[in-house]
């Protein structure tokens, strides 16, 4: 099973996006509201990816990322930002950062793992098994 750490510090995107992840890919969730928290859980949990607003009060994003690449517990975890912006020198300068991938807000949590699976090369995970109740007598 596959585990994300989300780090936005809007508790509404981080909910959502958890739901998502979780129930249309089956995947392990794990949230920080910060980068400072992002970078402590991502140490102790060692996550598959990292999924991370750039838009931040305090630290932002990408300083976040940079420190997370000086970090030698960390730095192999590859890292999508998450952005409103979407003009031509903000996907450049996102790009030039060395993430593996620059997801754009709003987003369909509908595809979202589909996103992340496919910027960072994953095989799609199944959908979560739900149990169907028989109506064939027995």
């Amino acid at each position: 099973m596959r585990r994300i750490l989300i780090i936005d510090d809007e508790d509404d995107i981080r909910e959502v996006a958890s739901l998502s992840l979780e129930a249309t890919a089956g995947w392990q969730v794990l949230t920080a509201s910060s980068g400072a928290q992002g970078i402590e859980i991502a140490k102790v949990h060692q996550p598959d990816a990292i999924l991370m607003d750039v838009m931040m009060p305090g630290v932002d994003g990408p300083t976040t990322f940079r420190q997370m690449q000086q970090t030698p517990e960390i730095s192999h975890i590859p890292v999508l930002l998450l952005t409103a912006k979407v003009q031509g020198v903000d996907k450049r300068r996102f790009a030039d950062l060395g993430v593996a991938a620059v997801l754009f807000k709003p987003f369909d949590p509908l595809t979202l793992a589909e996103q992340i699976a496919g910027a960072l090369k994953w095989n799609p995970s199944p959908a979560p098994a739900t149990r169907v109740a028989s109506s064939a007598p027995k």
